[in-house]
């Protein structure tokens, strides 16, 4: 439609708007204006007057538009009639359609619904022959609400007819979200729209008292307008993130489902890179700031009809609308990046800001808003683990097969606690020192026996969890109830160190040694009985702010165990830096000490260097006296394997420790010929 039709158009519904008006007007002045009293004429000018800030309810829809006038007219219609109504809320209805500057289409429907409404109310006032005077008893007050619910009914349901024959047919999903939102606002909408109507019979009483009380009601009428303004707000709140003023997450998910039939999405997330060194550095005043700078920054490259949003933390993502396939998405990623890579001058000091991006673009119209963040996630991750700047999720890869993400959304839910029995227990395996032959502590090992799949191993929920935010829930779940366990051991005079795997995101958000402090209060555990494992592969991906997380750990009494080693990077200046107390030698190389030179001579080196470094050494795998005995001579302080004892579950390991004998590995070893 062309800017001149649209014109002809509005002056046409405008033309027809003034033209019935006038002749309303005309017609009532002539029928009944004559006999009218001073109240009408003070209630006519009030209803005009406050419909010069007429209230909106969540957003700018016509149906969503709650004229204060209605307190005016509808006491009109209670003593006087509907025509010397239906004139005054025409001219109030006009007023607020140039107030708000809606189109004459969109002004002339507001009219309309509140004729209707009017008429309504006026119907059942005629039936009933309902007028208030002086001496209103309670069958009148009974008859008012009567009148008051038959404008409301009129009202909403010709509105809710309007909206149903102009809107587009969406998606079943989005159909979902759309009620949903018509309820919420519903409810503002009708509490503050009764509320202004039954103000009515009050404006009349209080007329009959004498017409200079009547203003008095402004007050009233702005109690109900702060009601209604504090909802609005309250709406946006739940929508806008607090510090940076863009859309958070739930404004995501909306937008996806919002989005027109048949139109692909892309969705970009970026996480900041070391951001935890500007907040331990510059203080969260300065990090803060930074981000408010990120969001400034990122909403100035981004076209108008994408959406930037904060996701929390240092998390962004971009809601691309426009993007026809990989190599698109990427361009507007690398466009990103750019805009990122230039410095940030906070208080006379450039600070520089880099991002760990990844992509996820919607394989068919239509999806939701959490599926395509997740991919978006495990993208993200992927490019930090790869050390590349942006990645593309692919569902050919591994481990984004649907299995996969089935597999991560079960686990999801049984984390929620939706269900008793979710499956997920804890078996314990003893740690024994080679020298003594005593346990000397176990280690946690996850378990989780899906109800379609069976057993899952440990190995593969991590490989699912950890690119995820799931992995913090799992985490947290494992802590707690380990440090409980800990605490009946504890009760049962049977104290045990218990030691727990944590990955690579835990460690990255901060926060762990937090939690971790808080169980052990709740319990009342000391901190020696808990033991955290880390692997190389943790350690490296992110060195200082792993090592700032682990030095508060340490501090707090804590003991760090260098899982795997020999395995990954290896680094022997972080193994110098670190806070540790232990390193476990990987099982692949126990394993074949007994029959393999080389993994002999490996195991042998890293016990003695950490008997330089003063850490213990800890094998993993022994599963045969042999390797046991190999151990004792190369100065191994502990062992774990299915030699001692499998896993377990924490109730059956009361009865093994019952049985257990300690056993002594003799030193010589006669024919080992390594």
């Amino acid at each position: 439609m062309t800017a001149r039709v649209r014109r002809r158009r509005a002056l046409v519904f405008t033309g027809v708007l003034v033209v019935a008006a006038d002749g309303l007007l005309w017609a009532v002045d002539r029928a009944a204006f004559g006999a009218l009293p001073g109240a009408y004429w003070l209630m006519a000018v009030l209803a005009v007057a406050v419909d010069a800030r007429p209230y909106l309810v969540a957003n700018r829809r016509a149906s969503s538009v709650i004229l204060p006038s209605i307190c005016f007219t509808f006491a009109i219609v209670l003593a006087w009639g509907y025509l010397p109504a239906l004139a005054v809320q025409l001219v109030a209805v006009t007023v607020a359609g140039v107030r708000m500057r809606h189109p004459a289409r969109r002004t002339l429907h507001l009219a309309v619904q509140h004729a209707a409404a009017l008429g309504a109310a006026g119907l059942v006032v005629e039936l009933v022959s309902l007028r208030i005077g002086p001496g209103p008893d309670w069958g009148d007050a009974l008859l008012t609400v009567a009148a008051a619910g038959a404008w409301i009914v009129a009202r909403y349901g010709l509105a809710a007819i309007v909206a149903r024959s102009m809107a587009d047919r969406p998606g079943p999903r989005l159909q979902r979200l759309q009620r949903l939102r018509r309820l919420q606002r519903l409810g503002v909408e009708l509490l503050a729209t009764a509320a202004l109507l039954l103000l009515g019979p009050v404006v009349l009483a209080t007329a009959q008292v004498g017409l200079a009380f009547v203003p008095l009601v402004l007050l009233a009428l702005h109690a109900v307008h702060r009601m209604v303004r504090s909802s609005g707000e309250f709406e946006r709140a739940a929508r806008v993130d607090a510090l940076t003023g863009l859309p958070n997450r739930r404004a995501l998910h909306a937008a996806v489902l919002s989005q027109a039939r048949g139109r692909r999405l892309a969705l970009v997330l970026l996480d900041l890179d070391r951001f935890r060194t500007v907040n331990d550095a510059l203080g969260h005043g300065v990090g803060d700031r930074l981000l408010v700078e990120v969001a400034r920054r990122l909403s100035e490259v981004v076209p108008a009809h994408d959406l930037v949003v904060r996701l929390g933390g240092d998390e962004f993502a971009v809601l691309a609308t426009r993007v026809d396939g990989p190599s698109a998405a990427r361009r507007l990623a690398d466009h990103l990046a750019e805009a990122l890579n230039r410095p940030f001058t906070l208080d006379g000091l450039p600070v520089d800001v880099t991002a760990s991006i990844g992509i996820a673009l919607q394989r068919e119209p239509g999806g939701d808003g959490a599926t395509l963040l997740r991919e978006a996630e495990a993208a993200m991750y992927e490019a930090k683990q790869r050390g590349d700047q942006v990645a593309v999720y692919g569902p050919d890869a591994s481990h984004h097969a649907p299995e996969r993400l089935s597999l991560l959304a079960d686990l999801r839910h049984a984390l929620r606690g939706d269900t008793p029995d979710d499956g997920i227990t804890l078996f314990y395996q003893p740690q024994i020192a080679i020298a003594t032959g005593e346990v000397v502590g176990v280690e946690a090992l996850l378990r989780w026996r899906h109800p379609d799949r069976g057993l899952v191993g440990p190995e593969e929920l991590i490989r699912v969890a950890e690119p995820t935010p799931v992995m913090r829930l799992l985490t947290e779940r494992v802590l707690h109830e380990v440090v409980a366990q800990l605490a009946e051991w504890r009760d049962a005079g049977r104290p045990l160190r218990a030691a727990v795997n944590v990955s690579v995101r835990d460690l990255h958000a901060g926060d762990i040694a937090d939690r971790v402090g808080d169980l052990l209060r709740q319990h009342d555990v000391p901190a020696d009985l808990l033991q955290l494992e880390i692997t190389e592969s943790a350690l490296m991906a992110d060195p200082h702010r792993v090592l700032s997380t682990i030095t508060r750990l340490d501090r707090m009494g804590i003991a760090i165990s260098l899982d795997d080693f020999g395995t990954g990077y290896s680094s022997l200046q972080h193994l110098r830096r670190l806070p540790l107390a232990e390193v476990k030698i990987d099982r692949s190389f126990v394993l074949g000490m007994g029959s393999d030179r080389g993994d002999a001579a490996i195991v042998r080196s890293v016990i003695d260097l950490a008997e330089a470094l003063g850490l213990r050494a800890v094998a993993e795998g022994v599963e045969d006296e042999r390797t046991w005995r190999l151990l004792a001579e190369a100065g191994c302080h502990a062992a774990q394997g299915w030699f001692h004892a499998r896993p377990m579950p924490a109730e059956e390991l009361a009865g093994w420790l019952a049985r257990y004998r300690p056993l002594r590995p003799s030193v010589a070893l006669p024919g080992r010929g390594l």
